[in-house]
C-alpha cells in the first residue's frame, strides 16, 4: 500500500469528523460539544499555530490524521512541537501510516528549528506505544489534567 500525505482540505470533513470521533471512541473520552468545530475552525485559521495532516491510501482514502501545534518548552528554553492528536484507521495500522504521520510532523519540526516533538498517550494504547518506542523511549514524567 502506498501511502502519502497532505494537508487538511475543507472537503475532508466529514471523513476527518468520523475518525476524528473514532480516535475519542478509542480513548473512551466523550467528544466536547461543538468540539469539532473548534478544532476543525483552529486548523483553518492562519493566526493558530495548530495544523493538521491526513495520510492518504492509494486509493486516495483517508485513513489517518495527526494533529500538532507549537508550543512553548521550558525545560528547552524553547519553541518544541506538540502532537495533539494521531488516529490511524484500524483497518491499515501496521502499514506504516502512524509512522508516516510522525515522520510529517518530525519533519516539520525540524524545518522550523523547533527542540523537541512531544505527546502523550494512555498505557493501555500498546500498537501506539510499540510505533513510539522505536522512536526513543517513553519518559518517566506522569500527566495530570485538572478540570476547573
Amino acid at each position: 500500500m502506498t501511502i502519502t500525505t497532505r494537508k487538511l482540505d475543507n472537503a475532508d470533513y466529514g471523513r476527518w469528523q468520523d475518525l476524528f470521533q473514532k480516535y475519542f471512541d478509542f480513548y473512551e473520552i466523550q467528544s466536547p460539544k461543538d468540539g469539532f468545530q473548534s478544532v476543525w475552525d483552529w486548523v483553518f485559521d492562519p493566526v493558530q499555530e495548530f495544523w493538521c495532516e491526513v495520510a492518504i491510501d492509494g486509493d486516495t482514502q483517508i485513513v489517518g490524521f495527526v494533529h500538532y501545534q507549537m508550543w512553548y518548552n521550558s525545560m528547552c528554553a524553547g519553541k518544541s512541537c506538540y502532537m495533539a492528536d494521531l488516529y490511524v484507521d484500524p483497518s491499515v495500522r501496521g502499514k506504516g501510516v502512524g509512522r508516516k504521520l510522525i515522520d510529517h510532523v518530525r519533519s516539520f519540526a525540524k524545518d522550523n528549528d523547533l527542540q523537541s516533538v512531544d505527546w502523550l498517550t494512555q498505557d493501555f494504547n500498546y500498537a501506539g506505544r510499540q510505533l513510539y518506542d522505536t522512536y526513543e523511549p517513553k519518559t518517566n514524567f506522569v500527566f495530570y489534567s485538572i478540570p476547573v
